[in-house]
């Protein structure tokens, strides 16, 4: 009776000290928010699959993914500390966020190459960006309006000779003609527009107007820099890792993408991984790794931008833009 009783003690004891285990793992993981610019889907697939696969926990995080939409900017919540990390807009976003004052620093670049594209139909008249002039131009508040503002300075249009106005998430309003040119991204948009059979559209790239960017940046605050670089360092490693997986499961990541969100259809989703990937693997995404910050490119935008007087004055690009965390990620986390 009395070794059935000190049996029974003992495993109450190491039931007991299991759980202490248990409780003091939860309580030493770090609570981080993640803000996207968008609404669940493929755009971000990288950072579900890092929660999904246990990337993030494995890195001492208790990681919750905040979804953005047209009325959120990612880059003043992440600034003022409301969320950890962002994935927030491109080059010009992080540039016109310090020219503002803001905390904000970008620790690494998702797509290496210009996603944007603008539609009018062919029977517009639209022949070229000049051809803006006079029209109504629709684009997303959210950052591509930056990229927009860069096209017209390059094309030697002011923003007062058009109007602009907010996009919304469905493309009808386009459909249905009320706008003259609207926004696409070359991953979403434009095939949703081919889906429906809508092909009479011509298609205006920035790339063709001399605007290349980098977009959806990885972004932090100064103070999470400055307080726990570490942690800073741990979060994008498991983001890379995330992506990597991502994409050499696409599958997988599809599904994951899908739990995510609502509403969401599968081809749709797999035509959006696959345009991701092309993006993320170009330029420097192909000869470094994913999430390089080009900061030649970077540099080139900031000068136009200058010149053009859509920015008044140069930011310090070596605050704004942090290519230290990136460095020191594995390349096997980062490499496809």
């Amino acid at each position: 009776m009395i070794r059935k009783s000190l049996t029974s003690g003992l495993a109450a004891a190491v039931v007991a000290l299991a759980a202490c285990a248990a409780a003091a793992s939860a309580s030493a993981a770090d609570s981080i928010s993640i803000r996207l610019k968008w609404v669940a889907q493929a755009q971000f697939a990288g950072v579900y699959v890092a929660k999904a696969k246990g990337f993030y926990e494995e890195a001492g995080f208790d990681a919750t993914i905040n979804p953005g939409g047209p009325n959120i900017n990612v880059e003043t919540l992440v600034a003022s500390g409301a969320d950890t990390f962002g994935i927030a807009s491109g080059t010009e976003g992080v540039l016109y966020a310090r020219e503002k004052g803001l905390p904000l620093v970008c620790i690494g670049m998702s797509q290496q190459m210009t996603p944007f594209a603008y539609v009018a139909y062919k029977d517009s008249g639209i022949n070229s960006v000049k051809d803006f002039k006079g029209k109504t131009v629709a684009t997303w508040f959210t950052g591509p309006q930056y990229t927009l503002f860069s096209v017209l300075a390059h094309e030697g249009l002011a923003q007062s000779d058009l109007q602009v106005v907010a996009q919304p998430f469905s493309m009808q309003p386009f459909i249905d003609k009320q706008f003259d040119v609207a926004t696409v991204t070359l991953y979403n948009e434009l095939n949703t527009l081919r889906e429906q059979g809508i092909d009479d559209i011509k298609l205006f790239l920035p790339d063709d107007s001399g605007v290349t960017t980098q977009q959806d940046s990885i972004v932090t605050s100064e103070k999470m820099i400055k307080d726990k670089p570490e942690r800073v360092q741990a979060f994008l490693a498991a983001t890379l890792k995330g992506w990597k997986y991502a994409f050499e499961h696409k599958a997988e990541a599809v599904d994951i993408v899908l739990a995510a969100g609502s509403g969401l259809e599968r081809k749709h989703q797999e035509l959006m991984l696959d345009e991701i990937e092309k993006l993320m693997t170009a330029k420097l995404g192909k000869s470094r790794g994913l999430g390089a910050i080009d900061m030649t490119s970077i540099a080139a935008v900031q000068d136009s931008l200058v010149q053009f007087k859509a920015l008044k004055a140069p930011v310090d690009l070596k605050a704004a833009f942090d290519q230290s965390f990136w460095d020191k990620v594995p390349a096997a986390d980062k490499t496809l």
